[in-house]
Protein backbone atom coordinates (compact mmCIF):
# COMPACT_ATOMS: atom_id res chain seq x y z
CA UNK A 1 0.00 0.00 0.00
CA UNK A 2 1.60 3.77 -0.83
CA UNK A 3 1.80 5.48 2.63
CA UNK A 4 1.64 8.59 0.76
CA UNK A 5 -2.42 8.04 0.07
CA UNK A 6 -2.61 6.28 4.18
CA UNK A 7 -1.36 9.14 6.08
CA UNK A 8 -3.61 12.00 5.01
CA UNK A 9 -6.01 9.14 6.11
CA UNK A 10 -5.53 8.29 8.85
CA UNK A 11 -4.70 11.57 10.08
CA UNK A 12 -8.55 12.86 8.96
CA UNK A 13 -9.39 9.64 10.73
CA UNK A 14 -7.43 10.77 14.46
CA UNK A 15 -8.54 14.73 13.64
CA UNK A 16 -12.49 12.82 13.33
CA UNK A 17 -12.01 11.19 16.52
CA UNK A 18 -10.41 14.57 18.80
CA UNK A 19 -13.23 16.76 17.41
CA UNK A 20 -16.28 13.78 17.91
CA UNK A 21 -14.72 13.63 21.65
CA UNK A 22 -15.02 17.58 22.57
CA UNK A 23 -18.36 18.81 23.55
CA UNK A 24 -19.78 22.55 23.84
CA UNK A 25 -20.18 23.31 27.62
CA UNK A 26 -23.84 22.64 28.77
CA UNK A 27 -25.90 24.57 31.55
CA UNK A 28 -25.33 22.70 34.21
CA UNK A 29 -27.45 24.10 37.42
CA UNK A 30 -29.32 27.25 37.06
CA UNK A 31 -29.30 29.76 35.97
CA UNK A 32 -30.98 31.15 39.33
CA UNK A 33 -31.82 34.80 40.29
CA UNK A 34 -30.42 36.49 43.26
CA UNK A 35 -30.48 40.02 44.65
CA UNK A 36 -33.30 42.43 42.94
CA UNK A 37 -32.98 45.77 43.11
CA UNK A 38 -34.71 48.83 41.53
CA UNK A 39 -32.33 49.23 38.84
CA UNK A 40 -30.60 45.97 38.65
CA UNK A 41 -30.45 42.38 39.49
CA UNK A 42 -27.77 39.95 39.88
CA UNK A 43 -28.01 36.09 37.91
CA UNK A 44 -26.00 33.54 38.86
CA UNK A 45 -25.52 30.40 36.81
CA UNK A 46 -23.23 27.04 36.08
CA UNK A 47 -21.91 25.01 33.59
CA UNK A 48 -19.95 21.82 33.30
CA UNK A 49 -17.15 23.19 31.10
CA UNK A 50 -15.16 26.41 30.44
CA UNK A 51 -17.25 28.51 28.04
CA UNK A 52 -18.31 31.76 27.54
CA UNK A 53 -20.82 32.87 29.20
CA UNK A 54 -23.56 35.63 27.97
CA UNK A 55 -27.00 36.94 28.99
CA UNK A 56 -29.66 37.92 26.64
CA UNK A 57 -32.57 40.03 28.56
CA UNK A 58 -35.68 42.10 27.47
CA UNK A 59 -38.04 44.08 28.62
CA UNK A 60 -41.44 41.41 28.63
CA UNK A 61 -43.24 44.51 26.64
CA UNK A 62 -40.76 45.16 24.70
CA UNK A 63 -39.26 41.96 23.68
CA UNK A 64 -37.67 42.79 20.49
CA UNK A 65 -35.92 45.01 22.19
CA UNK A 66 -32.39 42.64 23.40
CA UNK A 67 -29.52 43.51 25.45
CA UNK A 68 -26.80 40.94 26.63
CA UNK A 69 -24.53 41.68 28.84
CA UNK A 70 -20.87 41.57 28.70
CA UNK A 71 -19.36 38.31 28.21
CA UNK A 72 -18.40 35.74 31.14
CA UNK A 73 -15.36 33.70 31.07
CA UNK A 74 -16.37 30.30 33.55
CA UNK A 75 -13.39 28.58 34.82
CA UNK A 76 -12.61 25.39 36.15
CA UNK A 77 -10.94 26.85 39.65
CA UNK A 78 -14.37 28.36 40.46
CA UNK A 79 -16.22 25.45 39.65
CA UNK A 80 -17.63 27.13 36.33
CA UNK A 81 -19.37 29.11 38.14
CA UNK A 82 -21.18 32.59 36.65
CA UNK A 83 -22.22 35.56 38.37
CA UNK A 84 -24.28 38.12 36.27
CA UNK A 85 -24.76 41.77 37.72
CA UNK A 86 -27.07 43.29 35.28
CA UNK A 87 -27.92 47.20 35.58
CA UNK A 88 -29.42 50.15 33.57
CA UNK A 89 -33.01 48.41 34.37
CA UNK A 90 -36.28 50.25 35.15
CA UNK A 91 -37.98 49.49 38.46
CA UNK A 92 -40.81 47.40 38.81
CA UNK A 93 -40.12 45.87 35.32
CA UNK A 94 -40.49 42.22 34.22
CA UNK A 95 -37.45 40.53 32.00
CA UNK A 96 -37.38 37.53 30.62
CA UNK A 97 -33.99 36.37 29.86
CA UNK A 98 -31.49 32.95 28.44
CA UNK A 99 -28.19 32.07 28.78
CA UNK A 100 -25.56 31.56 25.93
CA UNK A 101 -22.19 29.62 26.53
CA UNK A 102 -20.27 30.24 23.34
CA UNK A 103 -22.66 31.83 21.60
CA UNK A 104 -25.21 29.04 21.70
CA UNK A 105 -28.37 29.06 23.38
CA UNK A 106 -28.58 26.61 26.85
CA UNK A 107 -31.32 24.46 26.80
CA UNK A 108 -33.79 25.15 29.66
CA UNK A 109 -37.35 23.45 30.04
CA UNK A 110 -39.58 26.43 31.25
CA UNK A 111 -39.49 30.15 30.62
CA UNK A 112 -36.54 32.11 32.51
CA UNK A 113 -37.87 35.95 34.56
CA UNK A 114 -36.45 37.77 36.48
CA UNK A 115 -38.44 41.30 38.12
CA UNK A 116 -36.94 44.51 39.02
CA UNK A 117 -38.09 45.83 42.51
CA UNK A 118 -41.15 48.12 42.49
CA UNK A 119 -40.79 52.18 43.28
CA UNK A 120 -44.14 52.06 44.91
CA UNK A 121 -42.91 54.32 47.65
CA UNK A 122 -44.64 57.43 48.40
CA UNK A 123 -46.54 56.94 45.15
CA UNK A 124 -49.19 54.10 46.31
CA UNK A 125 -49.11 50.72 47.86
CA UNK A 126 -46.77 47.84 48.06
CA UNK A 127 -47.23 45.04 45.49
CA UNK A 128 -48.70 41.79 46.57
CA UNK A 129 -46.24 39.18 46.89
CA UNK A 130 -45.33 35.89 48.02
CA UNK A 131 -42.18 34.61 49.63
CA UNK A 132 -41.01 30.41 50.06
CA UNK A 133 -38.73 29.89 53.22
CA UNK A 134 -37.62 26.41 54.05
CA UNK A 135 -34.56 24.82 55.41
CA UNK A 136 -32.70 21.59 55.99
CA UNK A 137 -32.51 19.84 52.65
CA UNK A 138 -30.47 16.51 52.59
CA UNK A 139 -30.28 14.48 49.80
CA UNK A 140 -28.57 11.23 50.21
CA UNK A 141 -25.34 9.56 48.58
CA UNK A 142 -24.74 5.88 49.85
CA UNK A 143 -21.24 6.59 49.48
CA UNK A 144 -20.67 8.99 51.83
CA UNK A 145 -23.71 8.67 53.69
CA UNK A 146 -23.75 7.26 57.38
CA UNK A 147 -24.24 3.27 57.59
CA UNK A 148 -28.31 2.62 57.98
CA UNK A 149 -31.51 4.43 57.55
CA UNK A 150 -31.13 6.94 54.94
CA UNK A 151 -31.48 10.92 56.47
CA UNK A 152 -32.94 11.72 53.67
CA UNK A 153 -36.01 11.38 52.32
CA UNK A 154 -37.36 8.18 49.60
CA UNK A 155 -36.88 9.91 46.06
CA UNK A 156 -40.47 10.98 46.45
CA UNK A 157 -39.59 13.52 49.13
CA UNK A 158 -37.64 15.31 46.41
CA UNK A 159 -41.08 16.03 45.29
CA UNK A 160 -40.87 19.39 47.57
CA UNK A 161 -38.97 21.52 45.09
CA UNK A 162 -41.08 21.13 42.60
CA UNK A 163 -43.71 21.81 44.84
CA UNK A 164 -42.61 24.89 45.93
CA UNK A 165 -41.92 25.67 42.51
CA UNK A 166 -45.49 25.46 41.40
CA UNK A 167 -46.47 27.58 44.17
CA UNK A 168 -44.64 30.72 41.93
CA UNK A 169 -42.62 32.27 44.58
CA UNK A 170 -41.50 36.09 43.88
CA UNK A 171 -38.32 34.79 46.25
CA UNK A 172 -37.14 32.21 47.52
CA UNK A 173 -35.53 31.92 50.98
CA UNK A 174 -33.36 29.23 52.17
CA UNK A 175 -32.64 29.32 55.78
CA UNK A 176 -29.67 27.19 56.53
CA UNK A 177 -28.85 23.39 55.85
CA UNK A 178 -29.00 24.09 52.34
CA UNK A 179 -26.62 21.07 52.41
CA UNK A 180 -25.37 18.40 54.56
CA UNK A 181 -21.56 18.38 54.54
CA UNK A 182 -20.18 14.34 55.37
CA UNK A 183 -17.23 13.51 56.96
CA UNK A 184 -15.54 12.98 53.79
CA UNK A 185 -16.23 16.63 52.90
CA UNK A 186 -15.37 18.94 55.97
CA UNK A 187 -11.39 18.36 56.48
CA UNK A 188 -10.55 19.63 53.07
CA UNK A 189 -11.16 22.00 50.47
CA UNK A 190 -11.83 19.79 47.95
CA UNK A 191 -14.29 18.43 49.70
CA UNK A 192 -16.36 21.62 50.34
CA UNK A 193 -16.09 22.24 47.09
CA UNK A 194 -16.86 18.07 45.89
CA UNK A 195 -20.55 18.72 48.12
CA UNK A 196 -21.92 22.07 46.88
CA UNK A 197 -21.34 21.55 43.07
CA UNK A 198 -23.14 18.07 43.40
CA UNK A 199 -26.24 19.56 45.61
CA UNK A 200 -26.15 22.87 43.05
CA UNK A 201 -26.92 20.27 40.56
CA UNK A 202 -29.11 17.89 41.61
CA UNK A 203 -32.19 17.42 38.96
CA UNK A 204 -35.15 17.81 40.97
CA UNK A 205 -34.31 21.66 42.24
CA UNK A 206 -33.48 22.79 38.64
CA UNK A 207 -37.27 24.38 38.62
CA UNK A 208 -37.31 25.77 41.94
CA UNK A 209 -33.44 27.62 40.96
CA UNK A 210 -34.91 28.96 37.95
CA UNK A 211 -38.13 30.17 39.90
CA UNK A 212 -38.27 33.98 41.55
CA UNK A 213 -35.35 35.04 43.44
CA UNK A 214 -33.71 33.59 45.84
CA UNK A 215 -31.54 34.58 49.17
CA UNK A 216 -29.95 32.28 51.61
CA UNK A 217 -28.14 32.28 55.03
CA UNK A 218 -26.19 29.45 56.63
CA UNK A 219 -26.24 27.03 59.10
CA UNK A 220 -23.61 24.14 60.72
CA UNK A 221 -24.31 21.66 57.77
CA UNK A 222 -22.99 23.95 54.88
CA UNK A 223 -20.84 25.64 57.32
CA UNK A 224 -18.34 23.08 58.73
CA UNK A 225 -19.38 19.46 61.02
CA UNK A 226 -22.41 19.09 62.75
CA UNK A 227 -22.90 22.12 65.37
CA UNK A 228 -19.56 23.37 64.13
CA UNK A 229 -18.55 26.89 65.80
CA UNK A 230 -16.29 29.70 64.97
CA UNK A 231 -12.99 27.46 65.90
CA UNK A 232 -13.90 25.54 62.41
CA UNK A 233 -10.26 25.80 60.17
CA UNK A 234 -11.82 25.90 57.20
CA UNK A 235 -14.59 28.19 57.57
CA UNK A 236 -13.10 30.72 55.34
CA UNK A 237 -13.28 28.40 52.27
CA UNK A 238 -16.88 27.47 53.80
CA UNK A 239 -17.03 31.02 53.25
CA UNK A 240 -15.54 31.40 49.69
CA UNK A 241 -17.74 29.00 48.41
CA UNK A 242 -21.18 30.36 50.08
CA UNK A 243 -20.08 33.51 48.39
CA UNK A 244 -19.92 31.70 45.34
CA UNK A 245 -22.59 29.65 44.97
CA UNK A 246 -25.48 32.15 46.62
CA UNK A 247 -25.98 35.63 44.57
CA UNK A 248 -27.37 37.42 48.03
CA UNK A 249 -27.06 41.58 47.84
CA UNK A 250 -23.77 41.67 50.30
CA UNK A 251 -22.11 39.81 52.31
CA UNK A 252 -20.61 41.02 55.81
CA UNK A 253 -19.02 44.10 56.08
CA UNK A 254 -15.44 45.14 54.81
CA UNK A 255 -13.80 44.23 58.18
CA UNK A 256 -16.26 41.98 59.66
CA UNK A 257 -16.74 38.81 57.32
CA UNK A 258 -19.53 36.90 57.38
CA UNK A 259 -22.78 35.73 55.07
CA UNK A 260 -24.58 38.43 57.46
CA UNK A 261 -26.40 41.43 55.36
CA UNK A 262 -29.49 43.16 54.86
CA UNK A 263 -31.96 44.28 52.09
CA UNK A 264 -35.10 45.22 50.44
CA UNK A 265 -37.78 42.95 48.86
CA UNK A 266 -41.12 45.34 48.27
CA UNK A 267 -42.30 46.15 52.15
CA UNK A 268 -40.39 43.72 53.49
CA UNK A 269 -36.58 44.17 54.52
CA UNK A 270 -34.56 41.29 55.52
CA UNK A 271 -32.02 41.23 57.59
CA UNK A 272 -29.62 37.71 57.34
CA UNK A 273 -27.64 36.60 60.22
CA UNK A 274 -24.67 34.43 60.64
CA UNK A 275 -24.68 32.55 63.65
CA UNK A 276 -21.96 30.67 62.86
CA UNK A 277 -18.86 32.44 61.62
CA UNK A 278 -18.40 33.90 65.29
CA UNK A 279 -20.38 31.73 67.32
CA UNK A 280 -18.99 30.14 70.77
CA UNK A 281 -19.65 26.14 71.64
CA UNK A 282 -23.25 26.64 72.91
CA UNK A 283 -21.57 24.78 76.00
CA UNK A 284 -18.66 27.35 76.44
CA UNK A 285 -18.93 28.97 80.11
CA UNK A 286 -18.17 32.51 79.80
CA UNK A 287 -19.99 35.52 80.71
CA UNK A 288 -19.29 36.86 76.88
CA UNK A 289 -20.14 33.94 75.08
CA UNK A 290 -21.63 34.97 71.72
CA UNK A 291 -23.62 33.43 68.19
CA UNK A 292 -23.66 36.75 66.35
CA UNK A 293 -20.59 38.18 68.07
CA UNK A 294 -20.01 41.99 68.94
CA UNK A 295 -19.52 43.46 65.31
CA UNK A 296 -22.23 41.83 63.98
CA UNK A 297 -24.84 42.47 66.91
CA UNK A 298 -23.85 45.87 66.61
CA UNK A 299 -24.35 45.82 62.75
CA UNK A 300 -28.16 44.16 63.22
CA UNK A 301 -28.86 47.12 65.83
CA UNK A 302 -28.56 49.94 63.49
CA UNK A 303 -29.72 47.85 60.65
CA UNK A 304 -32.64 47.58 62.44
CA UNK A 305 -32.78 51.18 63.40
CA UNK A 306 -31.92 52.61 59.91
CA UNK A 307 -35.19 50.54 58.31
CA UNK A 308 -38.05 52.23 57.40
CA UNK A 309 -39.65 49.16 56.09
CA UNK A 310 -43.46 48.03 57.42
CA UNK A 311 -42.33 44.18 57.57
CA UNK A 312 -38.70 43.62 59.59
CA UNK A 313 -38.11 40.07 58.84
CA UNK A 314 -34.80 39.17 61.01
CA UNK A 315 -33.57 35.71 60.11
CA UNK A 316 -31.72 33.39 62.28
CA UNK A 317 -30.58 29.93 61.39
CA UNK A 318 -30.73 28.76 64.75
CA UNK A 319 -34.05 29.50 66.96
CA UNK A 320 -34.53 32.53 69.01
CA UNK A 321 -37.48 32.34 71.06
CA UNK A 322 -38.15 28.71 71.85
CA UNK A 323 -37.42 28.43 76.03
CA UNK A 324 -38.44 24.91 76.16
CA UNK A 325 -36.28 24.10 73.92
CA UNK A 326 -33.78 21.06 75.28
CA UNK A 327 -33.25 18.87 72.49
CA UNK A 328 -31.48 21.02 69.48
CA UNK A 329 -29.22 24.29 68.85
CA UNK A 330 -30.59 27.73 69.69
CA UNK A 331 -30.31 30.93 71.28
CA UNK A 332 -31.42 29.94 74.75
CA UNK A 333 -27.86 28.62 74.53
CA UNK A 334 -26.77 32.29 75.15
CA UNK A 335 -29.19 33.34 77.48
CA UNK A 336 -27.32 37.28 78.10
CA UNK A 337 -27.05 38.14 74.32
CA UNK A 338 -30.41 36.70 73.17
CA UNK A 339 -32.02 38.89 76.33
CA UNK A 340 -29.83 42.05 74.83
CA UNK A 341 -31.40 41.47 71.72
CA UNK A 342 -35.06 40.50 72.85
CA UNK A 343 -34.86 43.54 74.96
CA UNK A 344 -33.13 46.10 72.46
CA UNK A 345 -36.05 45.50 70.01
CA UNK A 346 -38.76 46.38 72.68
CA UNK A 347 -36.72 49.56 74.21
CA UNK A 348 -35.77 51.23 70.82
CA UNK A 349 -39.55 50.43 69.66
CA UNK A 350 -38.81 48.40 66.48
CA UNK A 351 -41.84 48.06 64.55
CA UNK A 352 -42.95 45.30 62.38
CA UNK A 353 -40.27 42.76 63.61
CA UNK A 354 -40.49 38.86 63.07
CA UNK A 355 -38.15 35.81 62.96
CA UNK A 356 -37.58 33.16 60.92
CA UNK A 357 -35.63 30.23 61.76
CA UNK A 358 -35.26 26.49 61.07
CA UNK A 359 -33.09 23.79 62.50
CA UNK A 360 -35.42 21.96 64.73
CA UNK A 361 -36.63 19.41 62.29
CA UNK A 362 -40.30 20.72 62.91
CA UNK A 363 -42.56 23.38 61.97
CA UNK A 364 -44.20 25.72 64.09
CA UNK A 365 -45.64 29.22 65.01
CA UNK A 366 -44.11 30.96 67.89
CA UNK A 367 -46.35 34.21 69.61
CA UNK A 368 -44.76 35.38 71.85
CA UNK A 369 -46.24 37.96 74.31
CA UNK A 370 -44.32 40.89 75.67
CA UNK A 371 -45.14 43.49 78.08
CA UNK A 372 -45.96 47.12 77.04
CA UNK A 373 -45.46 45.96 72.79
CA UNK A 374 -47.18 43.82 70.36
CA UNK A 375 -46.66 40.08 70.20
CA UNK A 376 -43.13 38.86 68.73
CA UNK A 377 -43.81 36.05 66.20
CA UNK A 378 -41.27 32.98 65.68
CA UNK A 379 -42.05 30.59 62.19
CA UNK A 380 -39.67 28.17 62.29
CA UNK A 381 -39.90 25.90 58.96
CA UNK A 382 -38.17 22.43 58.67
CA UNK A 383 -37.45 20.17 57.21
CA UNK A 384 -37.39 20.24 53.42
CA UNK A 385 -35.81 16.18 52.64
CA UNK A 386 -33.48 15.85 55.44
CA UNK A 387 -34.65 13.55 58.46
CA UNK A 388 -37.87 13.99 60.44
CA UNK A 389 -38.73 15.44 63.94
CA UNK A 390 -37.58 13.61 66.96
CA UNK A 391 -40.07 12.94 69.72
CA UNK A 392 -39.40 16.11 71.84
CA UNK A 393 -42.01 16.35 74.52
CA UNK A 394 -40.67 19.73 75.81
CA UNK A 395 -40.92 21.88 72.66
CA UNK A 396 -44.42 20.40 71.82
CA UNK A 397 -45.66 21.59 75.18
CA UNK A 398 -44.50 25.33 74.90
CA UNK A 399 -47.02 27.57 75.52
CA UNK A 400 -46.00 29.89 73.30
CA UNK A 401 -47.08 27.41 70.43
CA UNK A 402 -50.09 28.38 68.15
CA UNK A 403 -52.12 26.17 68.38
CA UNK A 404 -52.21 23.66 65.46
CA UNK A 405 -48.75 24.82 63.64
CA UNK A 406 -46.59 22.44 64.83
CA UNK A 407 -46.05 20.34 61.99
CA UNK A 408 -43.48 16.71 62.12
CA UNK A 409 -43.90 15.72 58.24
CA UNK A 410 -41.46 17.29 55.83
CA UNK A 411 -42.66 20.78 54.93
CA UNK A 412 -41.96 23.85 53.63
CA UNK A 413 -43.71 27.47 54.39
CA UNK A 414 -44.86 30.84 52.46
CA UNK A 415 -45.71 34.11 53.49
CA UNK A 416 -47.94 36.05 51.30
CA UNK A 417 -48.17 39.91 51.50
CA UNK A 418 -51.52 41.21 50.52
CA UNK A 419 -53.44 43.94 51.18
CA UNK A 420 -53.63 47.72 50.71
CA UNK A 421 -52.27 50.17 53.71
CA UNK A 422 -53.74 49.54 56.81
CA UNK A 423 -55.32 46.07 55.71
CA UNK A 424 -52.05 44.74 54.79
CA UNK A 425 -51.72 41.25 56.30
CA UNK A 426 -49.05 38.32 56.22
CA UNK A 427 -50.55 35.31 55.23
CA UNK A 428 -48.32 31.99 56.64
CA UNK A 429 -49.02 28.34 55.33
CA UNK A 430 -47.30 25.25 55.87
CA UNK A 431 -47.64 22.99 52.66
CA UNK A 432 -46.13 19.22 52.77
CA UNK A 433 -43.59 17.56 50.11
CA UNK A 434 -46.77 16.95 47.82
CA UNK A 435 -48.01 20.99 48.13
CA UNK A 436 -50.87 20.06 50.43
CA UNK A 437 -51.70 22.60 52.78
CA UNK A 438 -51.18 21.43 56.75
CA UNK A 439 -52.35 25.05 58.46
CA UNK A 440 -52.31 28.55 57.76
CA UNK A 441 -52.63 31.44 59.78
CA UNK A 442 -52.96 35.43 59.46
CA UNK A 443 -51.35 38.46 61.03
CA UNK A 444 -52.24 42.10 60.17
CA UNK A 445 -49.19 44.62 59.81
CA UNK A 446 -51.00 47.32 61.73
CA UNK A 447 -50.87 44.43 64.84
CA UNK A 448 -47.14 44.85 64.53
CA UNK A 449 -46.39 48.46 66.04
CA UNK A 450 -45.23 49.53 69.15
CA UNK A 451 -47.59 51.58 71.29
CA UNK A 452 -47.46 55.80 70.47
Amino acid sequence: MNLKYLLPFSIAVLLCGVTSTLSAAELRAGPMAGASYMRGVKIWMQADAAAKAVIEYWDTDTPKKLLRTAPLSLRSDEDFVGQFTISALEPGRTYGYRVRLDGKAAKVPQSLIFRTQALWQWRGDAPDWKLAFGTCAYTNEAAYDRPGKPYGGPPEAMNIYASIAKKKPDMMLWGGDYLYLREADWDHEAGLRYRWKRERGIAEVQSLLRTGHHFAIWDDHEFGPNDANSSYPLKGESLKLFKRYFANPSYGLPETPGTFGNFIFNDAEFFLTDNRYYRDHDRLIAEDKTMLGAAQMRWLKNALLASVSPVKIIVVGSQVTNAANTYYEGWNSFPKERADFLKFLVDHKIDGAMLLSGDQHYTVLLKNERVGTYPLYELTCSSLTSGGHSDDSASKANVDIVPGTFTAPRNFCTIEFNGPGKDRKLTIRSFSAEGKMFWEKEIQVSGMQSPK
